[in-house]
């Protein structure tokens, strides 16, 4: 496809198709992305309020009803690195970056994502019969939606300890240079204030899956072991089979 309006010189290069089933294409310094109109709108607002707030993010260029275009961050997927020395520099610079996200004051937030929206939309995608049982975690292969549910139901927490996140946190959302240092996240479609275990839950489930059960350890080490609970980690990560 050619690029629209503002564009007009740029070619895009198809990427994927998300787990929204948002399509992206990538052109020289920006994305575009298509998808359901509530999604790219909840994205747009997103980005629109993460940029300029010390965590690096794309910033919007167009927003339309089903289309969002954004510049680019520079780097690559953290998934995509391969040596001992950058995935530990990416767990470290990873650790600092959430850390400074979850600083960010909980009252500047307007996107509420806690458990009394989480926990609802869980529910209404059993019902919808959207739950993908096909994708569960090891842990969890071979459960119905119904036992996820009530799974979920008797693990859910009395407490949260809300903090801003950014609710997605897997390495292919994480953008690093050569060296692994961290330079942005993308895809910011369920930011907003959640306990800080939804963040934690991803990135430690990616990185002991994708690279080494260490690399979980180190990062949970370097963010700050006292504010971490396993048993709020597992819960999240329970609650993402829903998504």
């Amino acid at each position: 496809m050619t690029a629209g309006e503002g564009d007009a010189a740029a070619s895009w290069e198809p990427v994927t198709a998300g787990r929204s089933g948002a399509r992206v294409w990538r052109g020289t310094d920006r994305y575009r992305k298509h998808g359901d109109p509530a999604g790219i709108a909840a994205e747009a607002h997103r980005v629109t309020w993460l940029a300029g707030r010390r965590v690096p993010c794309p910033r919007v260029v167009g927003h339309r009803p089903r289309e969002l275009v954004t510049t680019a961050v520079p780097g690559r997927p953290a998934v995509e690195l391969t040596t001992a020395a950058a995935r530990d520099r990416a767990v470290d610079s990873l650790a600092d970056l959430l850390r400074t996200l979850h600083d960010l004051p909980v009252r500047d937030c307007p996107f509420d994502m806690s458990l009394a929206v989480t926990v609802p939309a869980a529910e209404a995608a059993v019902t919808a019969g959207t739950v993908d049982l096909a994708d569960l975690d090891d842990v969890r292969r071979g459960w119905s939606a119904d036992r996820l549910r009530a799974e979920l139901h008797r693990t859910r927490p009395a407490s949260e300890d809300l903090v801003v996140c950014h609710n997605d946190l897997t390495l292919t959302n994480v953008l690093v240079a050569d060296d692994g240092t961290v330079t942005g996240v993308v895809d910011v479609a369920r930011l907003g204030v959640a306990d800080r275990h939804s963040d934690l839950a991803l990135v430690t489930r990616d990185l002991a899956g994708e690279w080494h059960p260490y690399h979980a350890a180190r990062f949970l080490t370097r963010y700050g072991p006292s504010r971490t609970d396993q048993a709020k980690i597992d819960f999240f990560q329970l609650l993402d089979e829903f998504f």
